[in-house]
C-alpha cells in the first residue's frame, strides 16, 4: 500500500467560504455534478438562500449603499484563488536558525499571506502594516494578471525576474485609485481570515487613501468592529503654499468588538514623559532631602522651565512632594452633589475641615481610612480637603487619539544605526513600540506584510526586552531593488529586504548590550524565507505526448535544485505546521531524520530507508509522518511502512492512511 500525496496548494479561499456558509445554513446547499472531474460537489442555491434571509435579501437593480471601483470583483476572486507556490528557507540569512520563533519572509505579500492560511489562520494576535500611500510616485503591487503577456510585462518593469509583480502607480493612471484599492482590498481579506477572534489591526495611512480605505476596512472587518482613527502629527512644514499637513492616521480595526466587550478587554499605556519626571525628582531629593516644601517648589520650577511641546509637561499637576513621592490635590467631594456631609478633622491641628458643597465623595468610615493613611491633603485651616493622587498610581491612561512625535527622530537613529541614510522615512519604532503594547499581550504573535525597514521586528525585540515578553513576529517584504546610486546601493544593500535584515541583526545586538542582565533570553534571531514556485515539476503534457525516456524523469518529480530542507518546509505549509517550530535533525544508515516540535511531524526524503531508519522514526512516537515518494518503490524498499507504524503507534488503517504522507 502506497501513501497519499501531500496536498501543497495553498488554501481555496472559496471552499472556506462555502463551508462557513454550509455550517450557518445547511439547506441552501444542494448537489451536482462536476463537469470536470465528473464528481459530485455541493453548491449554493441561492433562492432557497434567498427566502432563508427573507426581506434581508437585496436584488442588484435594487439601489444600496455601497463602496466600489473597476476591478474590486476581481480583487475578491484573486484573494480566493489558491496557489501552488512555496517557501523556501535560507539558513544562511538567517540568525540563531535553530532556536528562534520569529520570521522573515521575502516575496509578493499576497501570495505570502494565501500560504501562511493553513499554519496560521486564526492565530495572529495583531497586524500592523505601513503600505504605500498612493502619492503618485510610489509603488503598488500589480495584481492584474489579464492585461498582458509576461515578456511584456518584465520588459516594461511591472515583474521582476523571480515573478513579483509591482510598478510606480503614477497618478496620470487611469485607475490610480481603483488599482491602489484593489491591491489593499484583496490583501485585507486573506489577512482578516489570520486574526486571532480577538486580534486587532493597524494601518498607517495619510490624506490620499484613508477616506477609501475607511471604507475598505468597514467591509472587510465591518463596520462595528472599528476603534479609531488615530491622529500622529509629526511636526510641522513650512514649505506648503496653503496648509501644513503634519499629521498621519493609523486606523485601528478589531476582528470582533463583542469578544474583546465579553473578555472585558482595557487597552492602556504608559504616560509619556515620566522618566524624566522620575529622573528630576530624584535630583531634587538629592538637593533637599526630607524638606517637601522645597521639593515641591524646585519641582514645579523645573516644569515652568520645559518647551510647551515636552511630554512631561503634560503632567505638571503632579507638583507637590511628601514622603510617598509625588502627587497632585484631587478633588474630595460628591460628583453632581448631593453626597454624604459630616465632620472632617485635621488630626495635626485639630480644626475643622470645610465640608464641600456637594459633600464627600464617599462615606465617612472610608475617608477616616484615606486620613490614618496619610492620603488627605488638609490644606490651609478652614479649607476644603483634597486626596493625593501619586503620580506612581496612575503611570497608565487610556491611549489617545492624538499623540506627537516628531516624524524625523526615526530616520536620525537609524542614520545613526547605519552610519548613512539606507531608507528613507522609515516608521518610528517608538510609536509601533506603543501599539504593540496596547494591542497585545507577551505571549502574541505580530504580522506585518508591509515590513520595509523591519521597524515593527525592532519594536518588538524592544518591548520584550523591557517586559520579558515572548512575543514572535512574522515580517513580510518584497524584493524591492534600491535605487541605482542612493546610499543603501552605495552600502551594499541590493534590496529592501537586505536593509531589513541587517537592521533587526543591529537592532538586536545593541539592545543585548544595552540591557545585558536582563536580555539573555530574548529572541533577537529570525528565519529566512523567500517565496518560489512550488517543489514539484509541473507535468502539462498529455499522456499520449510522453515517451519511456521522459516517463522515467517523472518517476520523481521534485525539482533538482530542491533540498530536504525546502521538502520540509514545503510540507509543514501545506500541513498546517507552524514555520517557527523547533526542528531537529539525526543521522541513521546515512539518512537524516527530521523532527519538527518534539514529535508534531517526523519526515525523512532518502530514497534508499532501511528498516533501522523506519525504526527510529516510530520510537518518537510522531504525530505525523512524512516520506519521500520514490522510497516506496517495490526495487528499493520491501519495508511495509504502514503496517510498521501501525504496529509501533497501534494506529488503526484510517489513522495510517491520514497521518502518513508522502511529497
Amino acid at each position: 500500500m502506497k501513501p497519499i500525496r501531500l496536498e501543497t496548494t495553498s488554501v481555496d479561499g472559496t471552499k472556506i467560504n462555502l463551508e462557513a456558509l454550509y455550517q450557518i445554513a445547511p439547506s441552501c446547499f444542494t448537489e451536482e455534478k462536476d463537469e470536470k472531474t465528473g464528481e459530485i460537489k455541493r453548491v449554493v442555491n441561492f433562492e432557497t438562500l434567498r427566502q432563508l434571509l427573507g426581506g434581508d435579501a437585496v436584488d442588484e437593480d435594487e439601489e444600496m449603499y455601497q463602496f466600489t471601483w473597476p476591478g474590486k470583483r476581481a480583487a475578491r476572486y484573486e484573494a480566493a484563488e489558491p496557489i501552488d507556490d512555496t517557501l523556501r528557507p535560507v539558513p544562511a540569512d538567517s540568525v540563531d536558525w535553530d532556536t528562534t520563533e520569529n520570521l522573515y519572509i521575502e516575496g509578493d505579500n499576497l501570495r505570502v499571506l494565501k500560504l501562511l492560511q493553513r499554519g496560521y489562520m486564526g492565530k495572529v494576535k495583531m497586524i500592523y502594516i505601513d503600505p504605500p500611500y498612493n502619492t503618485g510616485n510610489d509603488f503598488v503591487y500589480h495584481d492584474d494578471f489579464a492585461h498582458s503577456a509576461e515578456e511584456e510585462d518584465l520588459a516594461a518593469g511591472n515583474i521582476d525576474e523571480e515573478g513579483n509583480r509591482y510598478r510606480r502607480n503614477l497618478d496620470s493612471n487611469g485607475r490610480f485609485h481603483s488599482d491602489w484599492c484593489s491591491m489593499m482590498y484583496s490583501r485585507l481579506l486573506v489577512a482578516h481570515s489570520l486574526l486571532k477572534e480577538d486580534g486587532v489591526i493597524f494601518i498607517s495611512i495619510d490624506d490620499n487613501e484613508v477616506h477609501n480605505l475607511r471604507k475598505i476596512c468597514d467591509e472587510v472587518f465591518g463596520a462595528g468592529n472599528f476603534v479609531a482613527e488615530l491622529i500622529w502629527a509629526a511636526g510641522r512644514k513650512n514649505d506648503s503654499k496653503l496648509v501644513s499637513v503634519s499629521h498621519e492616521y493609523i486606523l485601528c480595526y478589531v476582528k470582533s468588538l463583542d469578544t474583546l466587550k465579553e473578555a472585558q478587554t482595557t487597552w492602556r499605556e504608559r504616560k509619556d514623559g515620566l522618566d524624566d519626571i522620575y529622573k528630576t525628582y530624584a535630583q531634587i531629593k538629592k538637593a533637599h532631602p526630607n524638606d517637601y516644601v522645597e521639593q515641591t517648589k524646585a519641582l514645579k520650577s523645573w516644569y515652568k522651565s520645559l518647551a510647551d511641546g515636552h511630554p512631561a509637561k503634560a503632567h505638571k499637576h503632579y507638583s507637590r512632594v511628601d514622603d510617598h513621592g509625588i502627587y497632585f490635590p484631587s478633588d474630595i467631594s460628591w460628583p453632581g452633589g448631593g453626597g454624604p456631609k459630616y465632620d472632617l478633622v485635621n488630626p495635626e491641628t485639630g480644626i475643622k475641615a470645610s465640608i464641600p458643597s456637594r459633600g464627600w465623595i464617599t462615606s465617612e468610615q472610608t475617608m477616616l481610612q484615606w486620613v490614618s493613611e496619610g492620603l488627605v491633603d488638609f490644606g490651609e485651616p478652614g479649607s476644603v480637603p483634597t486626596k493625593k493622587a501619586y503620580l506612581k498610581d496612575r503611570e497608565s491612561s487610556v491611549p489617545y487619539s492624538v499623540f506627537y512625535k516628531d516624524g524625523r527622530a526615526a530616520t536620525k537613529r537609524l542614520m545613526e544605526m547605519f552610519g548613512r541614510k539606507v531608507f528613507d522615512n522609515p516608521k518610528d519604532e517608538d510609536i509601533i513600540y506603543r501599539i504593540v503594547n496596547i494591542g497585545t499581550s507577551p505571549d502574541s504573535l505580530i504580522l506585518d506584510f508591509f515590513s520595509g525597514s523591519a521597524t515593527t521586528a525592532h519594536a518588538v525585540m524592544q518591548l520584550n526586552a523591557e517586559d520579558g515578553g515572548k512575543r514572535k513576529y512574522i515580517c513580510v517584504q518584497l524584493p524591492e531593488e534600491t535605487p541605482e546610486g542612493s546610499e543603501a546601493r552605495k552600502a551594499g544593500y541590493a534590496t529592501i529586504p537586505e536593509i531589513a535584515k541587517e537592521r533587526i541583526r543591529r537592532a538586536g545586538r545593541k539592545i543585548k548590550e544595552e540591557s545585558q542582565l536582563t536580555t539573555q533570553d530574548l529572541d533577537t534571531g529570525f528565519r529566512v524565507f523567500r517565496i518560489d514556485s512550488g517543489n514539484y515539476k509541473n507535468v502539462t503534457m498529455q499522456p499520449n505526448e510522453y515517451d519511456q525516456q521522459m516517463l522515467d524523469l517523472f518517476v520523481d518529480n521534485i525539482k533538482a535544485d530542491r533540498t530536504d530542507l525546502d521538502l520540509l518546509f514545503g510540507a509543514m505549509l501545506a500541513w498546517g505546521v507552524q514555520l517557527s517550530l523547533p526542528m531537529t535533525t539525526e543521522e541513521v544508515d546515512g539518512c537524516k531524520i527530521y523532527a519538527v516540535d518534539g514529535n508534531g511531524l517526523v519526515a525523512c526524503f532518502a530514497e534508499n530507508i532501511s528498516e533501522n531508519v523506519v525504526q527510529t522514526m516510530a520510537a518518537k512516537q510522531p504525530l505525523r509522518v512524512l516520506f519521500r515518494d520514490s522510497c516506496f518503490d517495490e526495487d528499493k524498499t520491501k519495508i511495509n511502512i504502514f503496517e510498521r507504524f501501525k504496529q509501533q503507534l497501534d494506529w488503526d488503517e484510517k489513522e495510517a492512511i491520514q497521518n502518513i504522507r508522502v511529497v
